[in-house]
């Protein structure tokens, strides 16, 4: 009878003129919700029915309510993966842009970020590259991260000189308030590599510090800060803009914080020196820096998945 799944969950109530415990053991462990001794009070047996039905009523209710919810969450799971499948659509591909190379990687996490990023040449001389990190984690946030890339990759924020590392950020503090954002906010490195002058200029917004590693075996990175407010907290901000050589044959690194904000399986967290140190050793195999990083970072935390987006872009200069 419990073979059946029709009837597996259905109270069995056992009517016997037998007492021994021992019958009474094995009738429960063949499925049976009560057992009654005959024969037994009205009002009792009564009872037992109305309170084993009103069980099995409930029973059937959170099934029917817990099928709902896997159904819903199927649903959202699929609405993340198309979500993360289009802000991937939009990046560009890895290039070369005259003496620069552009590569990046991008892990969406489970529950999807608000991670976007992006390259592009400004003019002969220049070449933009920017990565933002919209606060929280879902649809909407993977939104208003699309939203403010297509405004810089597109050049669309009025009276705004894209060669300006901190006219921009401010262009978009103006353009994107948390108040009008559902109360999201984002971060922002935004740099300005000049190909002639081998010089980059670059400001930002509560973003992790980009990375310059120069040429040479155990040069630590540089870290090419990114010490403005965020974008969208606070209206009217300005934002400075700074600049430093950059000799051939260095690379640059900007990432968002999934990249090296890494919980153990102890609960404790990579230190930011062991991350700067991991990024600017040389791969031991055929790995590239990006891809150890994300080898070594899945060994750290034990899992194959991302609490948080990671994303890391890498220019080189020739």
């Amino acid at each position: 009878f419990r073979a059946d799944q029709r009837f597996r969950d259905v109270p069995i109530i056992v009517l016997s003129t037998k007492e021994e415990a021992a019958v009474k053991a094995d009738a429960f462990a063949c499925g049976a919700n009560d057992y009654i001794v005959k024969l037994p009070d009205r009002l009792e047996l009564l009872a037992r029915v109305r309170y084993h039905s009103r069980g099995y009523v409930a029973l059937l209710e959170r099934n029917e309510a817990f099928a709902a919810l896997q159904t819903s969450q199927q649903v959202l799971a699929n609405d993340l993966a198309t979500a993360a499948q289009y802000v991937r659509s939009l990046l560009p591909p890895p290039q070369q842009m005259g003496s620069v190379t552009a590569d990046w990687r991008f892990i969406p996490s489970a529950e999807l970020g608000g991670d976007a990023f992006g390259y592009h040449n400004l003019d002969d001389e220049h070449v933009a590259v920017y990565l933002l990190d919209v606060c929280g984690h879902g649809v909407g946030a993977a939104l208003l991260s699309v939203s403010a890339l297509n405004a810089v990759r597109s050049e669309a924020l009025p009276q705004t000189d894209f060669h300006d590392p901190g006219s921009v950020l401010a262009a978009l503090n103006k353009a994107f308030p948390m108040e009008r954002q559902n109360d999201m906010f984002f971060t922002i490195w935004y740099g300005v590599y000049n190909t002639a002058a081998k010089t980059i200029r670059w400001a930002g917004g509560g973003h992790p510090p980009a990375l310059l590693l120069l040429p040479g075996e155990g040069v630590k990175p540089v870290q090419l800060d990114s010490d403005g407010p965020l974008i969208g907290a606070v209206d009217g901000l300005e934002f400075d803009s700074r600049e430093t050589a950059v000799p051939a044959g260095s690379r640059l690194f900007v990432y968002s914080d999934g990249a090296f904000e890494i919980s153990r399986p102890d609960g404790s967290m990579w230190a930011f020196d062991d991350f700067l140190t991991t990024l600017a050793s040389p791969p031991l195999g055929p790995e590239n820096r990006m891809d150890a990083l994300v080898t070594h970072v899945r060994k750290l935390s034990e899992r194959d998945d991302f609490s948080d987006d990671f994303s890391m872009v890498e220019l080189i200069f020739g």
